[in-house]
Order: structure tokens, then C-alpha cells, then sequence
């Protein structure tokens, strides 16, 4: 319960500063979540590249790499998670809208606030303990259970910093149903993000 309390405090902390900074804070949200997703890609091919190379070793060299599935398995989980808020600034989740398209827009704009709220305090809550289970990992050295040998805990964090950032860009979502004349949509912070880049380079 006490872990509960610490979490919903955080979240209110949080939300407060994402709300006083709004456009700015949007805008660095956005950067990360891009060059997250950047990072996602590279590992993708960087993947496909290990197990092209792995097949080639193990059927044309019959010398496999060792190690390669669990290798392969630990960096899905960075792959997903890295890209998770970056899908979500494009509302590119699977939904289920068949009943709530056919609500009145009054309605379905309550209906979506709720739900990105509600899927706020989930993610934050599963940031929190996915958090304390990479912790957790890091600190008993756990790893893979064949050679190489792989540590577990690169892969775990990358759990909590997908629900961080996922639960920051749902809360986002719901300040622009909220209030859409002071918080802006994403294109428009896409728009003043990439402005600043160009201007910082």
C-alpha cells in the first residue's frame, strides 16, 4: 500500500511539472521518443544481422554462434519497449472502437480521457515494479542461463522506460482533449521539436 501511495504521489509530482511546462515539455518528449525509436531500428537490424550471420555459421560453417537466442530474445524486449510511446504520439495501438465511434463526440471525447488517465496510473505503476525488478536483477548479477552469458538487466530496464515515457505521452493526449487550445496536438510540438533541433544544431 505504501508503494501505492508513493507511486500516485510521483505520478501527481510528475504531472504537475508536464503540465506547468506544456509545449517545452511535450517538445523534449517528443525528441526522446524519436531518437528512442531510432535507437529501436538500429537494434532491429542490428538483430537481423546476428541471426543472418548466426544461420550462415551454424548451416555453412557448422560452427553456430552460441548464444544467439538468448541474445536475440533480450533485445526484442528493448526493440518493443524503446518505440512503445513513439506509436503511441501516433495513435498506432491496436483499439477496439466499434461501439465508441458510434457515441456521440461529447461522449467519446469523456470516454478517451478517462481510459488515457486510467492507462496513466497503469503505466506508472507497471514502471514502477518493472523498475525494482531490473534493480533487482542488476544488483543479484542475474543472467542468462547458457554461454555467454548474457546480463538480464539491460533488457528489464528498458520495460520501466518504455511505461515512463508511454505514461507521460497518455497524459499528454488527455491535457489536449482536456484543454486543446493550451496544450497543443502532437504534430504541432512534432513541429516546434524538430524547429529546436535544427536550431540547437
Amino acid at each position: 500500500m505504501q508503494e501505492l501511495l508513493l507511486i500516485f504521489c510521483i505520478v501527481l509530482v510528475v504531472g504537475a511539472v508536464i503540465t506547468a511546462l506544456a509545449v517545452k515539455a511535450a517538445a523534449l518528449l517528443f525528441l526522446i521518443e524519436r531518437y528512442l525509436t531510432y535507437a529501436s531500428a538500429a537494434i532491429i537490424i542490428g538483430v537481423m544481422c546476428f541471426v543472418g550471420a548466426e544461420v550462415f555459421m551454424r548451416y555453412v560453417l557448422n560452427s553456430p554462434i552460441p548464444g544467439h537466442l538468448e541474445g536475440s530474445e533480450l533485445l526484442v524486449c528493448i526493440i518493443v519497449f524503446f518505440a512503445v510511446a513513439y506509436t503511441q504520439s501516433l495513435k498506432g495501438h491496436v483499439g477496439m472502437t466499434l461501439i465508441i465511434e458510434s457515441l456521440p463526440e461529447k461522449t467519446k471525447k469523456i470516454l478517451e480521457i478517462i481510459t488515457l488517465l486510467l492507462s496513466v496510473a497503469t503505466c506508472a505503476i507497471l514502471s514502477y515494479f518493472s523498475f525494482k525488478y531490473a534493480y533487482n536483477c542488476w544488483i543479484i548479477g542475474d543472467i542468462t542461463m547458457s554461454p555467454p552469458f548474457f546480463p538480464v538487466w539491460p533488457s528489464a530496464l528498458a520495460i520501466p522506460i518504455g511505461y515512463m515515457f508511454l505514461a507521460m505521452r497518455m497524459y499528454l493526449q488527455a491535457l489536449h482533449l482536456l484543454v486543446p487550445d493550451y496544450y497543443p496536438a502532437n504534430e504541432i510540438i512534432a513541429e516546434s521539436a524538430l524547429f529546436t533541433e535544427e536550431v540547437t544544431n
